[in-house]
């Protein structure tokens, strides 16, 4: 559960850097309240961002500066907080997980495929979806959609059946457009694999629909993350707002009720909407895609992490959507799918009530412009601190995340045949 990530202070990521790691004797504790307080008034209670990061979880997470250990349990105590410890050392974990990935990359480099052994880069991303469509290029299409800020070029990857027709429907999906989420990167390029690779089995998810997927949304965020354990946990773009603080919170900077809730003006907060809607070069990407799409677009996917849940519009508001019975039935199929695959349990709901309030989200967007299904889907959490589940969880995770999002799409395919009028 994703709940609230707020403010980084630009302590974290701009202080002088000693030998090891800038997360090195930061704790993190699991919090359940016994008198039923929300995540909201503990954010209140911690609310020097220097000191501490709330992160989520169904009993709150947050991580806590070593300076900062004595005054929080100190805090926990005075207001009816019980704790305890998930990970005692924050930093240790993210060098050792980062020396992991870095061996296995040199291990098992990059050979024109993307297996599941580790996490890509974005160039390597970029790569492999041109190797599929030398590979199939009567089925597979990559086409450059526009750059970061800082100039990376952003690809899309469309899968079809091969037979030329135009006008097909549409299944969208994108990932990775909060940096740290690299289950989520992971995941979209395992439906990449299914969908290109194994044809035949899955040739009716292709056979009226086209499959269009921006693996990286946020390709510098991305990249700031695997530079060094110290950006792991960045979350944002990477375009400056002012002289102390970098980046948007991608996921509120879309057009749809843009800044209403769930979001903070502070520039430097991980939630930070934007200076107006639209801001961030990737964001404008994603709408253009979206638009260009929406006559033919029947669902629209965001993968994310951590929580376990489909999530339908709306974000903005606790009201339902008038087709949300819609919405929860394709949700239904995916969760009921992998609970029966796996026993993993996937929480099915509208996002304004079934985590926090979050304005200016994706998917409420591309609902409002034609995409009668839209969901965000949260990967489950993985690792000590929850956003980085180790390379070993990997090929479990995205195993499961696919056996949901085939699930929908056969549901979406059902709900949504395509007219023969658009069939040439």
């Amino acid at each position: 559960m994703k709940l609230l990530w707020y403010a980084m202070c630009s302590l974290f990521i701009t202080q002088t850097k000693v030998k090891g790691c800038i997360y090195d004797g930061f704790k993190v504790y699991e919090l359940t309240s016994k008198i039923h307080s929300s995540a909201l008034d503990l954010y209140r209670m911690v609310k020097n961002e220097s000191q501490y990061v709330l992160l989520s979880g169904r009993g709150t997470i947050v991580m806590v500066h070593p300076e900062a250990q004595a005054e929080f349990l100190y805090l926990l105590e005075n207001n009816q907080w019980e704790h305890r410890v998930l990970n005692q050392d924050v930093g240790l974990d993210l060098s050792n997980a980062f020396e992991t990935n870095r061996n296995l990359s040199n291990l098992y480099p990059y050979k024109g495929h993307a297996g599941t052994d580790r996490y890509y880069t974005f160039d390597e991303i970029n790569r492999y979806i041109e190797d599929l469509a030398q590979q199939y290029p009567s089925r597979v299409f990559v086409k450059t959609v526009g750059k970061s800020y800082e100039g990376r070029t952003m690809k899309t990857i469309r899968i079809t059946n091969g037979d030329g027709r135009a006008n097909k429907n549409v299944i969208l999906i994108d990932g990775g457009i909060h940096a740290r989420e690299w289950i989520a990167h992971a995941a979209v390029l395992y439906a990449i694999g299914e969908l290109s690779n194994n044809y035949q089995k899955h040739a009716q998810l292709l056979q009226d629909y086209d499959w269009v997927i921006l693996p990286v949304v946020n390709p510098d965020g991305y990249e700031f993350t695997q530079l060094s354990a110290d950006n792991r946990f960045w979350r944002k773009t990477r375009q400056p707002i002012n002289e102390s603080c970098i980046g948007t919170d991608g996921n509120r900077n879309f057009d749809f009720h843009w800044n209403e809730t769930g979001a903070y003006w502070d520039p430097c907060s991980t939630i930070y909407p934007g200076p107006k809607a639209f801001s961030e070069p990737e964001t404008i990407v994603m709408r253009d895609l979206i638009q260009s799409l929406a006559g033919r677009g029947k669902m629209y996917l965001t993968l994310h992490s951590y929580g376990q849940y489909i999530l339908y519009p709306y974000g903005y508001t606790n009201a339902l959507p008038v087709t949300w019975r819609d919405l929860e039935e394709v949700a239904r199929a995916g969760a009921n799918a992998i609970m029966e695959a796996t026993g993993t349990r996937y929480k099915v709901g509208c996002s304004g009530s079934s985590i926090y309030p979050i304005a200016g989200a994706s998917d409420d967007y591309a609902f409002n412009a034609g995409f009668p299904i839209s969901f965000t889907m949260e990967l489950p959490p993985g690792g000590a601190n929850k956003f980085d589940p180790p390379a070993s969880d990997i090929d479990r995770l995205v195993k499961e995340a696919w056996v949901g999002i085939e699930a929908m799409a056969r549901k979406v395919i059902q709900k949504y045949p395509l007219k023969e009028s658009t069939v040439l």
